[in-house]
C-alpha cells in the first residue's frame, strides 16, 4: 500500500482504496453508526455512481473519500496518500491539490464574481496564474461571458456551472459529486453531467458521484450500491459487480 508520503502513485494502483471503513457521527445516546466495514477500490480513470436509498451512507462514503469526514477506523488511500493519517491541515491542504467537489448545493460566496468565486481558492492555494486559470475553467464551461456576474445574476445551471469549474480549476486527480443535478431541471442537469464526464475522459480523473437518478447511475462505468452503511452486491453498468477492485 502506498506509504501517505507517497505523491505520483503507480499507474496500476487504484485511484481510491477503503479498506474496513466505520464511521459513526454524533454522539452519546445520539452517535449513529453510518458506514459498517466498507472496503472498495475505485481505478484511476474510473467513473463510479454510489446509489441506494436515503440514509444508506452514500454522501457520508462519499465525503469520507474525498478527506472532508475522518473515518473511526479502516484505511482510506486516495491519490497514494493514506488520509487517516493527515490532520485537518493536512487534509484541507490535500483536498486542494487533488479533489475537486461539487454539491447539490452550490455554495458559491454571493459577493464575490463568478471568476473570483474560481480563482480565490487558487490563490489561497498559492497558484500565481489563479485568475487566468479560473478564466480559462469558467470559459469551458461556457461562461466566458459572465466572469463578472454575481451569483445572484447568474441562474441555477450557471451556478453549478461556476461550481463545476472551480471543482476543476486546481486540475486534480479526483471529482466527487454530491447530487450535482438534485437543484436543476432534467435538461440543465443533464447538461451539467455531461460537462462532468467530459472533464474526466479529457483529463483522465476519477469521479464518484452520489445519484438518486439511474440514468445517471448507468452513464458510470461501474455502480455501487449502499444499504444501511454496506456495500450490497448489485451489477454495474458494465455488468462489474459492485464493491469489486478495478
Amino acid at each position: 500500500m502506498p506509504s501517505s508520503s507517497q505523491s505520483n502513485p503507480d499507474s496500476s494502483d487504484p485511484a481510491i482504496r477503503l479498506d474496513q471503513v466505520e464511521l459513526s457521527l454524533g454522539s452519546g445516546a445520539a452517535r449513529v453508526h453510518i458506514l459498517k466495514g466498507v472496503s472498495l477500490n475505485i481505478g484511476q480513470g474510473e467513473a463510479v455512481g454510489l446509489i441506494g436509498p436515503s440514509g444508506s451512507g452514500k454522501s457520508s462514503l462519499l465525503m469520507v473519500l474525498a478527506g472532508l469526514e475522518q473515518a473511526d477506523s479502516g484505511s482510506v488511500t486516495v491519490a497514494g496518500e493514506e488520509l487517516t493519517r493527515l490532520d485537518e491541515d493536512a487534509l484541507a491542504r490535500f483536498r486542494g491539490r487533488h479533489v475537486g467537489i461539487v454539491f447539490q448545493a452550490f455554495h458559491l460566496i454571493p459577493t464575490m464574481t463568478a471568476i473570483e468565486n474560481v480563482a480565490v481558492p487558487l490563490e489561497l492555494a498559492g497558484r500565481a496564474d489563479a485568475f487566468e486559470r479560473a478564466a480559462a475553467e469558467l470559459t469551458a464551461v461556457g461562461l466566458g461571458h459572465r466572469l463578472d456576474h454575481y451569483p445572484a445574476q447568474l441562474s441555477g445551471g450557471e451556478q453549478q456551472r461556476v461550481a463545476v469549474a472551480r471543482a476543476l480549476a486546481p486540475e486534480p486527480r479526483i471529482l466527487v459529486a454530491d447530487e450535482p443535478t438534485g437543484n436543476l431541471d432534467e435538461a440543465t442537469g443533464r447538461q451539467i453531467m455531461d460537462l462532468l464526464f467530459a472533464a474526466q475522459a479529457r483529463r483522465g480523473a476519477t469521479l464518484v458521484i452520489v445519484t438518486h437518478d439511474p440514468a445517471l447511475a448507468n452513464r458510470c462505468d461501474r455502480t455501487v450500491r449502499l444499504r444501511s452503511g454496506e456495500i450490497v452486491p448489485d451489477a454495474g453498468a458494465a455488468g462489474t459487480p459492485a464493491g469489486a477492485p478495478a
